[in-house]
């Protein structure tokens, strides 16, 4: 893997002049803060040597180096998921790709449902920890020490200091937020009012199907990571659930992305300051 990750550095260094310090990953419906990235320059997924195509609905494929408020970024519009078929080395893939670029930090966004009660839809939740339930573990395998040690610690998986700075940002400016955890199951059917109910008693706040695997390979590799879910729709309590489809989980991130937005530009300004 290390010699596929530098051969698809090199034709990236080769196709930009950008050099990201910060990475993104954008989940459904949420390709649009590509829009807030200047001086951008686009490479589809297609042309990277081993990157995998993305094939869900609302994930452009397409990879975007340019600047957020002077930071210079590189965004995945666009992620992979285990149920589209993926070994989970492939899809976290373009995380090691951008530890080769040189980005120190992480930022990874998703849509999720609310198992807590008092998280609506159109809420934004910044991921404190996790509950991992998907089927592998993306560091399964030999280890190569040049990737990172063998057995990475996940105490502080989410950034404790730019949790605090998020929070500080939304309460600031009247966005609702709140600190939780995400349970991360392998998908991609929707789940069940009892599995809605076994999430909420083990202790998350919003559960969906990426992210884990992402922020593994990230800690792994020794980023920081920053985490954020757009809760699409409300599954508990139970008696609120109601029938969902993809189309929906996309209309309603497509509302709170101005937010995301928002907080990530904030962040971003804060750090580079």
């Amino acid at each position: 893997m290390y010699e596929q990750i530098q051969e698809s550095a090199e034709f990236l260094r080769s196709k930009t002049s950008h050099q990201p310090t910060v990475g993104i990953i954008l989940g459904s419906g949420l390709g649009g803060l590509v829009n807030e990235i200047e001086q951008s320059q686009t490479i589809d997924y297609r042309e990277i040597p081993y990157f995998p195509i993305s094939t869900v609905q609302g994930h452009a494929g397409k990879l975007v180096f340019g600047k957020i408020v002077g930071v210079s970024v590189v965004a995945m519009a666009g992620r992979f998921h285990y149920y589209e078929g993926y070994t989970m080395q492939q899809l976290t893939f373009p995380v090691r790709v951008m530890k080769a670029l040189g980005v120190e930090l992480l930022i990874v966004s998703n849509a999720a449902g609310s198992v807590n009660g008092d998280i609506e839809a159109g809420d934004l939740m910044f991921i404190r920890d996790h509950i991992n339930l998907q089927a592998d573990n993306p560091l399964r395998g030999p280890n190569d020490e040049r990737l990172g040690v063998r057995f990475p610690d996940m105490l502080h998986a989410y950034d404790p200091a730019l949790l605090n700075l998020a929070s500080d940002i939304a309460q600031a400016n009247g966005i609702r937020a709140h600190r939780g955890v995400y349970v991360a199951l392998q998908g991609p059917n929707l789940e069940t009012p009892a599995e809605y109910e076994f999430m909420h008693r083990i202790g998350a706040d919003a559960v969906g199907m990426s992210t884990v695997p992402e922020v593994i390979v990230a800690r792994h590799a020794g980023m920081r990571v920053f985490a954020v879910s757009v809760v699409s729709n409300k599954s508990y309590p139970i008696s609120t659930i109601k029938e969902t489809s993809h189309e929906d989980v996309l209309e309603m991130v497509g509302k709170a992305a101005e937010n995301l937005a928002f907080v990530v530009k904030e962040l971003l300004v804060i750090r580079n300051s």
